[in-house]
């Protein structure tokens, strides 16, 4: 199962989820992939890896078509394996842009990946070149909504991009869910900005909530994910229970 992890805005919990869907896929026993096509790099270094002195990165799939075994890393967690990203990431949303096929650079790659249960893309905060590959190798997207009010707005923006790939690039793409995240059970905000995204979307919303949380906010700093550093934290049992939540949405 290949998920994209994906909205066009920063700051709204993305690379966290990316993170922490993972490592938690991985705990529990699912032999799990994270793809990083963000050439920010946030989830190769919060995953521990040091992306200043990558030899190899992404880049090289999908630019020089190096064989997806050359780049894979294995995290420090079980089960769980990285294809990283650095800064030179970002040349190749130009380089290939005049490539034949380019929207099914990555999904070509990713087809030799096939002993991997879980497929985790981080996509960039955009609605560029990388995120469409994201897509379009993707069979499932994941939206991370943040609980305030101007996380709505890029919200219709999105899924109809979402719908255009699905019409033109990748029909099987299906939508898995939004996750709210940095909820704050103490405003108004946090609540009514939850509600309108229920209204709308109904059951493509996941029941589990991300709160906001400080040791999520700390964890990435120490290059690790939440499991890791504080796994009795509020933020550490919302990620577990998401991860079951995706697991059994994925099995439908």
């Amino acid at each position: 199962m290949i998920i994209a992890i994906c909205n066009q805005k920063g700051g709204v919990g993305k690379t966290t989820t990316a993170i922490n869907l993972a490592a938690y896929l991985a705990k529990l026993g699912k032999k799990v992939l994270v793809v990083d096509i963000d050439p920010q790099g946030n989830t190769t270094s919060g995953l521990g890896i040091d992306k200043l002195n990558l030899r190899k990165c992404l880049y090289d799939i999908l630019v020089d078509d190096m064989s997806l075994n050359e780049i894979v890393i294995e995290s420090g967690i079980k089960n769980l394996f990285i294809i990283p990203s650095s800064a030179v990431l970002a040349a190749a949303e130009v380089e290939i842009i005049s490539m034949l096929q380019r929207e099914f650079k990555l999904k070509n790659a990713l087809e030799n990946a096939k002993d991997y249960e879980y497929i985790i893309i981080d996509c960039p905060p955009s609605l560029g070149l990388l995120t469409v590959n994201g897509l379009v190798a993707a069979d499932q997207v994941i939206i991370p909504v943040q609980s305030e009010y101007y996380a709505l707005e890029g919200l219709s923006q999105l899924m109809g991009t979402i719908e255009r790939i699905k019409k033109r690039l990748n029909p099987n793409l299906r939508f898995l869910g939004i996750a709210l995240t940095m909820y704050d059970k103490r405003t108004v905000l946090s609540k009514q900005v939850a509600d309108e995204v229920k209204k709308y979307f109904n059951e493509n919303v996941f029941e589990t909530i991300i709160p906001r949380n400080i040791r999520l906010a700390e964890a990435p700093s120490f290059g690790k994910s939440i499991a890791e550093y504080d796994r009795f934290c509020k933020g550490a049992r919302a990620y577990k229970n998401l991860a079951k939540e995706v697991i059994k949405r994925c099995q439908k």
